[in-house]
């Protein structure tokens, strides 16, 4: 089974989240491709290969510079016709939130969302998927090709292997309504130590430090720690 991973890309380095999924579906066996879109992203290619890519597909073009979803959405569908891939994967983010939604539309194909892994049986994929407020676990599938999905941030850990990759240059070709939409400006989230997602410490507060200023207890354990801060939903929503 032919299985593409979108390589999702920040700074100039391929996504924890990506690679983790790109591990994942290296371990189920069978072609595992992935795809990197952008500008100025060449370099990046290559450091797929040790997460288990045997190829991957690098669309380098100036039109994809911005992290907008409809010119990525036309990469992937032309790739996956082309190339006739049973299933695309995608780690949850905001960006690829929007490209696997507009790709299970392009293609009419099917999309589970959230899942928390994913097995191989009888040559066709299950994925699971948790519910009820995370209290239990189903069993999903799908009943076309190619079956699309999006993995919960921390479902897999990315897991280097040491090979490499064959690169592939992709010629991009988008659609008019694609470049309709332009970016003005992008706000970058001032963060000191790891993001909560990459963090293996999480140092968390709620109401019961008492007021905002005591959350600097929390940075300075954090800090020690190598980890990261967290906060309950009440003191975020007071604003502390």
């Amino acid at each position: 089974m032919k299985k593409l991973v979108f390589l999702e890309h920040h700074d100039g380095e391929l996504a924890r989240g990506s690679l983790g999924v790109l591990s994942k579906a290296a371990g189920l066996g069978g072609d595992v491709a992935g795809v990197v879109a952008g500008s100025g992203v060449g370099d990046l290619a290559a450091g797929a290969g040790e997460y288990g890519a045997t190829t991957v597909y690098v669309a380098d073009d100036p039109r994809l510079e911005a992290p907008l979803p409809q010119p990525r959405v036309d990469v992937l569908a032309k790739l996956v016709r082309e190339q006739s891939f049973a299933a695309v994967l995608f780690a949850q983010s905001v960006l690829a939130a929007d490209v696997a939604a507009g790709l299970a539309a392009r293609l009419d194909a099917g999309l589970n969302w959230d899942l928390v892994d994913l097995a191989q049986e009888n040559g066709r994929l299950v994925g699971t998927r948790p519910a009820l407020a995370d209290s239990v676990y189903v069993d999903v599938g799908w009943s076309s090709e190619p079956a699309l999905a999006t993995f919960r941030t921390g479902s897999f850990d990315a897991q280097a292997t040491g090979r490499a990759a064959e690169v592939s240059e992709l010629e991009v070709e988008l659609e008019d309504f694609s470049t309709r939409a332009t970016m003005l400006e992008q706000a970058h989230e001032e963060r000191r130590g790891p993001s909560i997602e990459d963090a293996d410490v999480v140092v968390a507060g709620g109401r019961g430090l008492g007021s905002p200023e005591n959350f600097a207890l929390l940075e300075g354990l954090a800090k020690a720690l190598g980890g990261a801060v967290g906060a309950t939903r009440a003191v975020v929503d007071a604003g502390w």
